[in-house]
């Protein structure tokens, strides 16, 4: 019995990654256009880094 169809979940997988490869490449596109916006993560990091040094610098001087 041989079929020319992949397995249920090897159908699902090559479509996952499809889907992955396809929001890559969107991103990629977006970046060149100069839509690139920063994670919200990296900006929090940064604002932790920002206050937290100004606390310090308000209480160890």
């Amino acid at each position: 019995m041989t079929t020319s169809e992949p397995p249920e979940s090897g159908r699902q997988r090559q479509n996952w990654a499809e889907r992955r490869r396809e929001k890559i490449r969107a991103e990629i596109e977006r970046n060149r256009r100069g839509e690139y916006t920063v994670p919200t993560w990296v900006l929090a990091v940064a604002l932790a880094l920002i206050v937290g040094a100004w606390l310090a610098l308000i209480f160890l001087v």
